[in-house]
């Protein structure tokens, strides 16, 4: 079973390196650029500040995987010797997919507690140090692929307590959910999405709730509400992609989206494109 796939083909992540250098000094993220971050410390110590409020410092090479756009900054002092390697990442769906929706604002990992990352970590450093053609477009695929390996190893270890990615690390709720996101036009009711998962309606609504932090049918919405914003991104008309995610009609779409985000379709594509315009 392959937990991650269609996630990642409807919420791929793309990455642009934007900084490779020793830090001295304070580096300010104000989270306006609607991006998350990723930074690799190769060595030396930095400190973070601003996330959840409190300051993290770093004395071993590590990732900092900040999922979401947040105000922070990176601080070190010149004999810190901090060495980094950070890229910005943008998620398709924008910031309230389910990927980074189901992550906490961040992650702090010992590079040495990511064997599964580590040959590409490998590759990685060995691009920045060198100046071959390439080498920009090469880090930003390798700073792709190893989220995707960061979000293998979650899974793998089981290292998230609720949203999705707990959901999908969960044995009892991996099949049900692969499922759903695999065939959202389906009509899926609680009784079918419990039986995928071997437990009674009942059971399963329980424990759904506990992991994932929704109950199913709140859940089902959000999958395919985000769905539906993915594709209007892409330009498509609502009235073609009712039932590809899962509705009778426009009309049933437009109320579950209203339901879900407050607004309708128009209403919220007319915003988004202001934002672009503005952005």
């Amino acid at each position: 079973m392959d937990r991650l796939s269609t996630l990642l083909s409807r919420f791929g992540v793309r990455a642009n390196l934007f900084y490779n250098d020793r830090l001295c000094g304070a580096q300010t993220y104000s989270g306006a650029d609607q991006r998350g971050h990723i930074h690799l410390l190769r060595a030396g110590t930095v400190t973070v500040q601003g996330v959840e409020k409190r300051n993290t410092i770093l004395t071993k090479p590590s990732l900092i995987f900040l999922p979401r756009p947040c105000q922070y900054l990176l601080f070190a002092q010149e004999f810190d010797g901090a060495q980094l390697l950070c890229a910005s990442m943008e998620f398709e769906g924008g910031i309230d997919n389910p990927l980074s929706a189901s992550l906490p604002d961040m992650l702090v990992l010992p590079l040495d507690e990511l064997p599964l990352l580590a040959t590409t970590l490998t590759w990685m450093f060995e691009e920045a140090a060198e100046g071959h053609c390439g080498k920009e477009a090469v880090i930003n695929r390798l700073f792709e692929l190893l989220v995707i390996l960061l979000f293998r190893h979650l899974l793998d270890q089981n290292q998230l307590q609720t949203g999705v990615m707990a959901g999908l690390a969960d044995p009892r709720l991996a099949h049900s959910l692969v499922s759903v996101h695999d065939a959202p036009h389906h009509p899926w009711s609680i009784a079918e999405m419990a039986d995928k998962s071997n437990m009674s309606r009942s059971a399963y609504a329980a424990h759904f709730r506990t992991i994932i932090g929704q109950t199913p049918a709140e859940y089902l919405l959000s999958w395919r509400v985000s769905l539906a914003q993915k594709l209007l991104r892409e330009g498509r008309a609502i009235n073609l992609i009712a039932a590809d995610v899962g509705y009778d009609s426009p009309s049933a779409l437009a109320r579950a989206f209203r339901r879900k985000t407050g607004v309708s379709p128009r209403e919220w594509t007319k915003a988004l494109t202001v934002h672009d315009e503005h952005g």
